[in-house]
């Protein structure tokens, strides 16, 4: 135990050099006046804002907009994309006809469909639901599709030796196989949701974090924008380490049973 222990602090020692070095570069640069606090506003002036906003509750509001829109996008998107993933997978067929196709729209970025997608939707609430269903569907898909295409082919040869019914081959084979596919492509979908809702916002937005940040650049008030950024940041980290938590729960069945 103490060996554990003595392990996490060196970990979180070094995790936190470098927030550490930036903040002290941060305070050093207002001490100096190497830019105008207008510009780079001191780390006191940047903490009293976050304090204010928050309660205010302009962050708690502008983040339960933004999770809600990740929600939506994350359920429609990534389930069409598990879906669609196991179908390119299973199927040479399919991949034959729909993969060329997926991967060039694939290579085409969330936001780079954002100017026909405003002609065709606005900037209303679907807008950034297709989006973000976009932005998701595309990295669990092929994170499922190469799932599939790793099952052990062993454990293939025995399921056909045992006749095993299609159910309880995908119950019992497929998904267990696929496991950590699905949580890579859960975390990667999480991340690019993330990073194209903040953008969607910023450019197309009433409400939500990066919405947040865009009126405190109109006021000229870059307090506001670093705090939206900090929050941002801290915010896809702890949403990284939840996933991978996760992950670590349901690929060990002694946390699952302990």
């Amino acid at each position: 135990m103490p060996d554990r222990t003595g392990r996490l602090a060196a970990r979180l020692l070094v995790a936190s050099a470098l927030p550490v070095a930036l903040g002290l570069l941060w305070q050093a640069a207002v001490d100096g006046a190497w830019v105008s606090a207008q510009v780079l506003p001191p780390p006191a002036w940047v903490l009293q804002t976050f304090l204010d906003l928050v309660g205010g509750g302009e962050i708690g509001s502008a983040l339960a907009i933004s999770f809600t829109r990740i929600a939506h996008g994350l359920s429609i998107g990534a389930s069409l994309g598990f879906l669609f993933g196991l179908l390119i997978g299973f199927s040479r067929r399919a991949d034959a006809y729909l993969g060329a196709t997926f991967r060039a729209i694939a290579t085409v970025p969330s936001l780079g469909w954002l100017p026909i997608l405003i002609l065709l939707l606005g900037i209303d609430e679907s807008l950034k639901i297709v989006i973000l269903a976009k932005a998701c569907f595309v990295p669990m898909a092929i994170s499922i599709a190469e799932g599939v295409r790793n099952i052990p082919p062993r454990l293939a040869e025995v399921a056909d030796v045992l006749a095993l019914p299609r159910k309880t081959r995908f119950l019992k084979l497929t998904l267990p196989a696929i496991v950590p596919f699905f949580f890579t492509g859960l975390r990667l979908s999480t991340a690019q949701a993330f990073v194209s809702l903040i953008v969607v916002e910023m450019l197309a937005g009433t409400d939500g974090i990066g919405y947040l940040m865009v009126w405190g650049r109109t006021l000229f008030q870059l307090d506001i924008v670093i705090v939206g950024m900090l929050v941002v940041g801290a915010t896809g980290f702890l949403l990284d380490v939840l996933l991978r938590r996760l992950e670590a729960y349901f690929a060990d069945p002694d946390l699952r049973h302990g």
